[in-house]
């Protein structure tokens, strides 16, 4: 029930009262969870049990508050009942029988004593605990004894054996106090003493104090001596001794006592009996787990330990004695200590009890990242190519990717202008991160200056991901993190993107709301190789010097996927859509703008340009992407006289998207095309109107222009190239340009309020129990967004707050677009439809706005600044507002902020969508199977593993498979067949992909070759080639070739052999003809080519050749009769394409499968030790720099533009400047920063990939200078590395120059950022909204070189 108390600051007992309002909501949700989870009566039925079927569920309640007169909690006890009345009424729990205890236990305590009390307690309880019984079964130490269970099953992986369950608990007994603390931690434990005895006596375990502990013998009864029945007599034999009775109601005698061992016999006896009988050490230390719980829970609730704990030490004399004298006087000092805690300092530990329950963490770590990044070049990455050093020693910079030497110091070769490194990955992933730990000797310009990166699949085609990026020059050991995007389109990056404006004179003031301009990079989850490449700040100076190199990114559960654990199931379940996400703000998907953009059919990704499509399926959804209709929502007159605040995270929207019902249908169905770039351009003039070239749109036209255009399925670069086709400035509908600043701060203040509070209302939704019911599918939704030409069409409606025609003609007739649903306004109490109705998000900016001077536990902003008078739906619950309120009554800046969450709402799963493409490409590419056919059921995959695993075990004769997939790939594409498999498929593990598919070149190509890069340096003993389902004939057996070498250049290759497939043919007629269906065990047909001698190498190539007519390699008079009746001799078996496509019989090469059979290697064992290098350098590396930075003097300087600008005029004899060092920000990048899409997802667990990879956010710093001219020049652009809060970066700058004045400019996604909550400062107020740990102040400062020796002692104070 809902209720609550009001603390006195007296020591009197706070009064109680019950909600008014539907005190019994979510009562009828609870029991029938309880009522779920607790019944067993299938379970008992389907496995055959010995306990009696029971019709009904018991959920018994303990309920011990106080119901004597007068007290406060008896108003509790009655609305109990009252409760379970209701409950039954509602006839929701047919099969479930509420029984309720009430058990006043301090009164009890009072009057009759705590051994009494207990007595009466397990008086009763006897007879709920006998008829709900406990869980009983047995322990199977092997899994073969399962088929003899009679019961349920239980497997667990982290055991060899198994688990038989006989008989199950049916039914629940719970247990209440005021607060569920200290009364029910007393109780419980007496009723769980009782439960702990018989599963003892189950167990065959005696806790009989006349018996030795743990000690049972036979017939004894366990221990147990009950009373004998009437007539019957105990005596002892005069010879024996022995122990027997006589009935003399029958005159008999018998050796066996005549009463059998009783359950739960302990119920029976009062509290002496149960102490002389019992062995207490057991209960006294089940009484300190109960002891030990209580504390803990009570410290996390109220702050202080539990009270009236003494109670349970009653079966220790001397603890219970000490107990009963200190007693009252703990229990008085836990209730000051409560009083104290609850009324001073609640809030933190609040914050501490969320944190430990997992809640708000948006708020507590609004950082951290959900899915750490992996770590693919290491340990099993390598460098393919060795990268040149200065001593003849070093082991070709593998060193440079090892983990365990964080203190390497590598040094090039004598002035190398150049360094690079190609890494190859040991997993495939999308690289996200370039981390690199500074390393020099005293001279810390010997470290690269800057830095090229480039990824790709196969090292042919590496695409440039990051050019020229800035290496600050930094201490020894500095972790420098550089984020990398995927390639960019040159096209998009000339048309839009900061990218087009980095080097602009005059730089526009950073987007705020959201990036108008994102520029996106391509995704890759199978990237497999890096380049990168080092500069040095000045070429041909001397060598460089290199730190430890990392990469980090993104992978898929390879592992899982070909192992089906449980990672994998839930992948697969989230691609095929078993776990479909209800989004509780969001309108249904045949009407909703965002659901349009969803499930959008997208361009499918193609193996090659003539394979056949994939099937379409979202990632994010799990849905088959198909065109659906948009249906009218049914008109319903209603008057919504309010309702409870989460009721908004229930409703379902039925918005009609701009364009009417028929044109979003079609609208919707379009991808990234021109199509759709021509719909964009046909929605802008119509929402410009018809002097669209000459006027310019509002904010909020902006804005549902933008909602288009995510509804359209286009980037930012496609939008722009739409505008420019027709002669329009795509800045001329920039939101951030149609705002004054100072209402922008204002409205990212308001926006990032929003985003909190509706995180935290969705997140108490998902967490209480109320959220269970189902939705009233009201017609307003979060954000209530209008479409384009929507429009308010009177009627009942009173407000007409959007009765304005849009510029151009409407969209549909009038009476398409009636809103006939009708609410009444909370705060004006007039008649409101649904366009005029704001979204239900207002109810919670409404909160904020009445809260405004009460700093309610301060809600800081994501954006840095202070939201003291937002309301604490982020830190305590949500608010309670109800109703429905009209856009008259909202202001202005709530309206915007709700299309500007909305708008990010649409980012974000236009990312996620991206990620998802990008996923099912990958899985496309390795398996050439639709993901709904990627992985089979489990216990068909685990047969399936089983016969895998005994036919690779057969074809690599006892060796290790060394090339298989993701650990394995090809160092170089190779030219595939349309409809084959993928060329991948070729190393993929033998149980994966279908089992008809096989890898198909070109008919025009006779000749490829295999480069295939193993997980690890190996001993490789021969190669197996799996032969195609369609054989091989004497047209298109190939000529194989293998080579073997550590190092990617042919010219250092060693030949193994060389075989002539014919030959193989002709001997073994297997080779020939289709394939028959593989029984269980049989080898698949194969050709295993043996070396001589195991050859040592991580890179294995394999060329196959077919033979052409009048070659040597073909006889006609030896290999093909003349006189056949066949057209062709060098006919085959029609070949159909083993992923789709048609019948082609043109000779090929073909191949199932590709193993490299042999032993891995240790690494230890291939790598050289670096201390002799260490030693060779140590003399080079301490030899001191010739030039020291010394600090340049400033006259004044000044922050302007919110602290993102300083400029600093120096004196006129200052030296030539040479650099600047930069102290690396604190701020962070913030995860949230709009409400959440989905209750499914509220975290982004499920999320493929952090949206802050997506498109990370990074800073650049641009110095300008006054030149002679008057006029500010720039003089370099810095990208700025990620670097912990503090660290001195210094930057050298392209040519010494001579100025009086300087101007650093902070430049790049600011908006990106925030501040730290555990560091902000709420008693200052910025009216701009970015993060204080981003301003330039006390942070640059210039210097230039100089010979410490000629400056003297005291100017070398002034160091840098």
């Amino acid at each position: 029930m809902w209720w609550g108390a009001e603390l006195k600051l007296t020591a009197a007992e706070a009064e109680i009262y019950v909600s008014d309002r539907d005190p019994y909501k979510g009562s009828a949700q609870y029991y029938q969870r309880l009522s779920q989870r607790y019944d067993a009566r299938n379970l008992d039925a389907a496995v055959g049990g010995n306990q009696k079927k029971s019709a009904l569920v018991p959920v018994v309640c303990v309920n011990l508050l106080r119901n004597g007169e007068g007290k406060s909690e008896c108003i509790l006890v009655q609305h109990f009942e009252e409760s379970l009345n209701y409950i039954r009424s509602t006839g929701k729990l047919p099969y479930t029988r509420i029984h309720l205890i009430n058990y006043d236990w301090h009164a009890s305590v009072k009057l009759k004593g705590e051994q009494q009390t207990i007595e009466g307690l397990w008086y009763l309880l006897k007879a709920p605990t006998v008829s709900i019984g406990i869980a009983e079964g047995d322990y199977l130490p092997t899994r073969e004894r399962i088929k003899n269970c009679k019961g349920e099953i239980i497997l667990n992986d982290d055991y060899d054996g198994a688990f038989c369950l006989r008989s199950h608990q049916n039914g629940v007994i719970r247990f209440n106090c005021a607060d569920s603390l200290d009364r029910t931690n007393a109780a419980s434990f007496f009723g769980a003493l009782q439960v702990f005895m018989e599963q003892c006596r189950r167990l065959g375990i005696s806790l009989d104090s006349n018996m030795a502990y743990g000690y049972q013998s036979p017939g004894n009864n366990a221990g147990y001596v009950a009373p004998l029945p009437p007539g019957w007599e105990k005596r002892s034999d005069a010879v024996t001794g022995k122990a027997y009775y006589i009935d003399h109601n029958t005159r008999t005698t018998t050796w066996s006592h005549p009463c059998p061992d009783k359950p739960w016999k302990r119920f029976d006896m009062t509290f002496e009996e149960f102490r002389r009988s019992t062995i207490l050490s057991p209960v006294s230390q089940l009484a300190d787990l109960f002891l030990a719980a209580g504390d803990i829970h009570a410290t996390l609730y109220t702050g202080s330990k539990a009270m009236h704990s003494q109670i349970l030490s009653i079966f220790n004399e001397e603890a219970g004695g000490k107990f009963k004298q200190f007693s009252a006087a703990q229990n008085m000092k836990i209730t000051l200590q409560r009083r104290y805690k609850n009324a001073v300092v609640d809030s933190s530990r609040q914050k501490q009890l969320q944190i430990f329950l997992g809640l708000r963490l948006f708020k507590h770590f609004p950082s951290a990242m959900i899915h750490p990044l992996h770590v693919p070049s290491r340990p099993f990455g390598c460098f393919l190519k060795p990268v040149p050093s200065m001593f003849t020693s070093s082991d070709g910079g593998a060193s440079l990717l090892s983990f365990k030497r964080k203190d390497l110091i590598w040094v090039s070769a004598h002035a190398a202008d150049v360094v690079e490194l190609f890494i190859y990955l040991g997993e495939p992933c999308h690289v996200s991160q370039l981390l690199l730990t500074v390393a020099h000797g005293a001279d810390d310009t010997t470290f690269p200056s800057t830095v090229d990166v480039r990824t790709g699949r196969y090292l042919d085609g590496l695409k440039l991901v990051l050019e020229g990026a800035s290496v600050p020059q930094c201490a020894n050991g500095t972790n420098i993190v550089i984020p990398l995007t995927g390639p960019t389109s040159p096209e998009d990056m000339a048309v839009t993107g900061a990218g087009a404006r980095l080097h602009a004179q005059q730089p526009s003031n950073p987007f705020m709301l959201y990036d108008f301009e994102e520029l996106e990079g391509e995704l890759d989850f199978l990237t497999r190789f890096v380049a990168v490449t080092f500069y040095p700040a000045v070429p041909g100076r001397g060598p460089m010097t290199l730190g430890e190199v990392e990469i980090l990114g993104v992978s898929l559960p390879w592992r899982s996927l070909f192992s089906h654990g449980d990672g994998a199931a839930r992948f697969i379940e989230h691609v095929n859509g078993q776990t479909k996400e209800i989004n509780p703000f969001l309108s249904e998907t045949n009407s909703n703008t965002l659901a349009a953009v969803v499930t959008n059919d997208r361009k499918p990704p193609s193996l090659q340009s003539e394979s056949s499509a994939i099937p379409l399926i979202d990632l994010l959804t799990g849905e088959v992407i198909l065109p659906d209709s948009n249906s009218q929502p049914v008109a319903e007159s209603v008057v919504h006289e309010g309702s409870d605040l989460l009721d908004f995270l229930d409703d379902v929207v039925t918005q009609p998207v701009s364009g009417g019902m028929n044109q979003s249908k079609i609208v919707s169905s379009q991808g990234p095309s021109d199509n759709g770039s021509q719909q964009y351009i046909r929605l802008f003039k119509l929402l410009a109107g018809s002097d669209w070239q000459d006027r310019s749109l509002d904010f909020m036209e902006s804005m549902k222009l933008e909602i288009e255009r995510f509804r359209l399925n286009l980037s930012a670069a496609e939008r722009d190239r739409a505008l420019l086709s027709i002669g329009i400035d795509p800045a001329s509908i920039n939101p951030h340009m149609l705002l004054e600043d100072s209402y922008m701060g204002q409205l990212y203040k308001v926006a990032s309020s929003l985003a909190l509070l509706g995180q935290a209302s969705i997140e108490d939704k998902i967490t209480a129990s109320i959220g269970l019911g189902t939705s009233d599918k009201k017609s307003v939704d979060f954000w209530n967004i209008t479409a384009i030409g929507e429009r308010c069409s009177g009627g009942a409606c009173q407000v007409l707050a959007e009765t304005g025609q849009a510029a151009g003609a409407s969209l549909t007739s009038s009476s398409s677009m009636t809103s006939e649903s009708i609410f009444v306004c909370t705060e004006c109490r007039r008649k409101v439809c649904r366009v005029c109705s704001a979204g239900k998000g207002a109810h919670l900016l409404a909160s904020y706005n009445s809260k405004e001077n009460s700093a309610y536990n301060g809600v800081t902003s994501q954006g840095g600044s202070v939201h003291g008078n937002s309301a604490d739906a982020s830190s305590n619950h949500s608010a309670t507002l109800d109703g429905v309120m009209c856009k008259s009554c909202c202001n202005e800046v709530v309206l915007d902020a709700l299309i500007l969450d909305y708008v990010r709402v649409l980012i974000s799963q236009r990312r996620r969508t991206r990620a998802g493409d990008a996923a099912e490409k990958a899985l496309f590419h390795v398996f050439g199977l639709s993901s709904r056919n990627l992985i089979p059921e489990r216990d068909e995959f685990l047969k399936s593993q089983g016969t895998a695993t005994k036919v690779l075990e057969k074809l690599t004769d006892g060796e290790e498979s060394l090339a298989e997939f993701p650990f394995a790939s090809f160092l170089h594409p190779v030219e595939t067949a349309a409809g084959s498999a993928p060329l991948l498929s070729l190393v993929a593990p033998l149980n994966s992909g279908s089992q008809e598919s096989y890898w198909r070149a070109p008919p025009s190509i006779s000749s490829v070759e295999f480069v295939i890069v193993l997980s690890d340096i190996s001993d490789v003993s021969g190669v197996v080639l799996l032969v195609s389902p369609c054989g091989y004939s004497m047209s298109d057996a190939p000529t194989i070739q293998i080579w073997a070498s550590n190092k990617v250049d042919k010219e250092e290759r060693t030949c193994t052999g060389k075989w002539d497939m014919q030959s193989l043919v002709t001997s073994s007629s297997e080779l020939c003809g289709r394939e028959k269906s593989l029984q269980d065990g049989k080898l698949p047909r194969h050709v295993k080519f043996a070396f001589r001698n195991p050859v040592r190498c991580r890179i294995i190539w394999v060329t196959m050749r077919l033979p052409r007519l009048g070659s040597n390699s073909v006889n006609i008079e030896r290999d093909f009769n003349l006189f056949s009746m066949d057209e062709n001799p060098f006919a085959q078996i029609d070949r159909r394409a083993s992923i789709g496509g048609e019948i082609n019989s043109d000779p090929c090469i073909h191949v199932k499968r590709i193993l490299v059979v042999g032993k891995s290697v240790g690494r230890e064992i291939v790598s050289s030790s670096q201390g002799s290098d260490q030693v060779n350098a140590k003399n080079w590396l301490e030899r001191a720099p010739p030039l020291n930075r010394f600090k340049i003097p400033i006259e004044v300087e000044r922050l302007i533009d919110n602290d993102l600008v300083l400029e600093q005029f120096l004196p006129p004899a200052s030296p030539m400047l040479a650099g600047f060092r930069l102290d690396g920000f604190s701020a962070i990048k913030h995860r949230v920063n709009h409400s959440p899409a989905s209750d499914v997802d509220i975290d982004g667990s499920n999320s493929l990939l952090d949206e802050r990879l997506t498109n990370p956010a990074v800073l650049y710093i641009q110095v300008s200078a006054l030149q002679e001219s008057h006029n500010m020049v720039t003089v370099a652009e810095y990208r700025l590395p990620e670097v912990k809060a503090n660290t001195p970066m210094y930057f050298d700058f392209p040519r010494q120059i001579s100025t009086r004045r300087v101007t650093f400019r902070l430049l790049g996604d600011i908006a990106a950022f925030s501040d730290d909550p555990s560091e902000q400062d709420d008693s200052e107020f910025k009216a701009y909204p970015w993060a204080a740990g981003l301003s330039l102040a006390n942070r640059v400062k210039l210097y230039y070189y100089a010979d410490p020796y000629e400056l003297g002692k005291w100017a070398s104070l002034s160091a840098v």
